[in-house]
């Protein structure tokens, strides 16, 4: 979520804002670039060189005050902005916030804002508690302000109270929960919904060592697993792998086999709303498994293996199909559509994602993907290059609609 994207932390005169410091570290460790502004009270309590050597940018203060080359600072920085951080917000800003007051850079900054504007609030309990505060705090909200409640605790005061700054893992754990309720407003039809998944690639045994498999990582169904459950859907994974992280909230069973992933799959498949089959499953596995380590020939330098085809996974719900949306994948190496218009035709599924695995950056065993969805009677989506896991959510967008 971090990643690239502009933060700009507006720091208000409180004793937390060097707590500030290590916050905007945490942002910069997940890729984000920051810039700061300060109210002339803020300064008092950490210095402004402090910030702009953690920022790597000009610390802006004074609203007459010319640090960048732009002629309308304040509205330069609004627009540079994706997210606005108040850190620690003290009770004169939020007034001055919920009033529209815009007597010096921070304040004025702040309401020439389109980005999103957190408020992460730092005072005395009974100014917390004070009529004016709490008066403030419910227009803030209003107005589309996320204000986070402050931590109760020992104040510098000496006596404990709500009125702390938050942990600052907290705070970012609070930002980004926020900010991905917005992001996935798409697929609000998909909470609750129970969906099934699979990932990775299947593994065939010649002997108890070898066996044939394919590059897949599984990140592909582990990123559909991930964007679902964030969305609020009830997540079950048939994973061929052990290699991934298990995404929070997600059931994950494991297995090896083409005959594993399907038992699996007709175990839950009654109970699904929607099937996503993301895995590599193998096309062919041994006639004849051998118990013990196949040894190297002594006469000849071949092995000849006799192979057969495996259980149609996918072509075997066919018949099995209730008012489950079925999604299935295409990874081809040539003549990706036509190739994915057959399946789409012979296997019975709603949609068919195609992707090109022939290349080495997206794909098998990389991070990103690009891939067309095909649709019975429908034109075809192509999403281009991406992340994984913004593949999956643009791919389950087009799956929520039909649940809208």
């Amino acid at each position: 979520m971090w990643k690239d994207k502009h933060i700009t932390f507006f720091i208000t005169g409180g004793i937390a804002t060097y707590k500030v410091v290590e916050l905007i570290r945490l942002v910069q460790k997940q890729g984000a670039q920051v810039r700061v502004a300060m109210t002339n009270t803020a300064m008092k309590f950490v210095g402004k060189a402090t910030f702009q050597t953690i920022s790597q940018h000009p610390v802006q203060t004074g609203l007459f005050e010319q640090v960048t080359s732009a002629p309308v600072a304040h509205v330069e920085l609004a627009d540079w902005t994706d997210i606005a951080i108040v850190a620690p917000a003290t009770a004169n800003i939020m007034s001055k916030m919920a009033n529209g007051l815009a007597d010096d850079f921070v304040s004025t900054t702040l309401l020439a804002l389109t980005a999103p504007i957190f408020v992460i609030p730092a005072m005395n309990v009974h100014m917390w508690q004070s009529s004016a505060v709490q008066r403030n705090i419910k227009i803030l909200k209003v107005d589309g302000v996320n204000v986070m409640d402050p931590d109760e605790g020992l104040l510098a005061e000496g006596y404990s109270g709500k009125g702390r700054f938050p942990e600052n893992t907290t705070v970012m754990q609070y930002i980004e929960k926020k900010i991905t309720v917005k992001n996935y407003s798409n697929l609000a039809s998909l909470k609750n919904k129970k969906i099934l998944i699979t990932a990775g690639g299947t593994r065939e045994y010649l002997d108890p060592v070898r066996y044939i498999s394919n590059r897949s990582s599984g990140k592909m169904g582990y990123a559909f697993a991930e964007v679902a459950q964030t969305a609020g859907a009830e997540v079950t994974l048939i994973s061929a792998t052990k290699q991934l992280a298990a995404p929070n909230g997600v059931k994950v069973i494991y297995v090896e086999t083409v005959t594993e992933m399907m038992t699996a799959v007709h175990n839950n498949f009654d109970k699904a709303d929607i099937l996503i089959m993301a895995a590599a499953v193998s096309d062919y596995q041994p006639v004849q498994f051998e118990n013990h380590k196949i040894k190297k020939a002594t006469q000849s330098d071949k092995l000849i293996l006799e192979l057969q085809e495996t259980p149609d996974i996918l072509k075997s719900l066919k018949n099995l199909h209730t008012n489950q949306f079925v999604v299935g994948f295409a990874a081809e190496t040539e003549d990706l559509l036509n190739n994915a218009k057959g399946k789409l035709r012979a296997k019975g599924a709603d949609m068919i994602v195609a992707n090109d695995v022939s290349r080495h950056d997206i794909g098998f065993d990389v991070d990103e993907n690009a891939v067309t969805i095909l649709q019975p009677n429908e034109p075809n989506i192509q999403i281009s290059k991406e992340n994984k896991k913004v593949i999956a959510k643009k791919v389950l967008e087009v799956i929520a609609k039909r649940f809208a």
